[in-house]
């Protein structure tokens, strides 16, 4: 009867190693990495022990070898790797570069010998852009006042809020609604606003991948809606003009002037513009 040593080979061979307190184990770091679309995203792996090559796997295609001696053989110049300090072969570095939508899914790195792989998930998103439509207004002090803004080409579906003058906007002032668009998303968010006081108005949009959000801001311009009318008392000579100034505050559209037991009277109206103020002058000519 032939008894193979294989298995007494192999039974000897983890005994040593354990008695020798050598661990054929290693670390990929990070395991989920976030990212936005033509960025460098790296990957860390920790090796303990002898190791002599390393592989990496993005998705189902191995895009690069990297041995000990720190040759490198790669797929595309957008994937390296090297040791992540001088001197120290125990941590490697992995970089795509420029990374694509494409590449999202596992990164599988994989060291030969007793060490086996390791999979991190690759997640990148994209920003689109972000625009409030309509731009600055002026509005009347307690007026509803509606903001649209739009984000459009994100992934994923962004995350839109709002700001008043830095301060967020409660949410259920807003409402936002978003659809896909080939391989992209577009939101929609409008915001109801009561007219108080001037304000800067703002809307952000983000995805996780985003260190700070992409913003657009108007600026709301609020007044008060007053009127007045001078002198409401005149005495004048038979023939001559008289004059009235009405003076309003806000924005209004139309302006009507009416005469009682008079006759023959003319009126004249001119236009004065001033920022926020807006006054006419009108005067009425007496022929009897």
């Amino acid at each position: 009867m032939t008894v193979s040593w294989k298995p007494w080979t192999a039974l000897f061979y983890i005994l040593f190693k354990c008695s020798t307190g050598v661990s054929q184990q290693f670390q990929l770091e990070p395991l989920n990495s976030t990212v936005l679309q033509g960025s460098d995203v790296r990957f860390n792996a920790t090796v303990e022990g002898d190791w002599r090559v390393m592989t990496w796997d993005v998705g189902d295609f191995q895009v690069l070898t990297f041995t000990v001696n720190g040759t490198i053989l790669r797929s595309s110049p957008r994937f390296s790797a090297g040791f992540c300090s001088a001197g120290d072969k125990t941590c490697v570095e992995f970089i795509i570069h420029s990374v694509t939508r494409k590449e999202t899914g596992p990164v599988e790195c994989t060291v030969q010998g007793e060490y086996g792989s390791k999979t991190a998930q690759l997640n990148v998103q994209e920003g689109g852009t972000v625009h409030i439509t309509g731009g600055d207004v002026t509005v009347v002090q307690d007026q509803l006042v509606e903001f649209q803004c739009v984000s459009a080409a994100w992934f994923p579906t962004p995350t839109v809020t709002w700001m008043q003058n830095d301060q967020a906007v409660d949410s259920s002032l807003y409402n936002t609604s978003s659809m896909a668009d080939a391989d992209f998303f577009n939101a929609t968010s409008v915001l109801k606003l009561q007219a108080v006081r001037n304000a800067t108005v703002e809307c952000r949009a983000t995805v996780p991948a985003l260190t700070n959000p992409q913003s657009s801001s108007v600026f709301m311009v609020v007044v008060s809606q007053q009127f007045q009318l001078e002198p409401l008392n005149s005495t004048v000579l038979q023939g001559s003009d008289v004059r009235f100034n009405a003076t309003v505050e806000g924005i209004w559209k139309v302006m009507t002037w009416g005469r009682r037991r008079l006759s023959g009277s003319h009126f004249h109206c001119k236009w004065y513009h001033i920022p926020i103020l807006s006054a006419v002058l009108c005067w009425i000519l007496l022929r009897w």
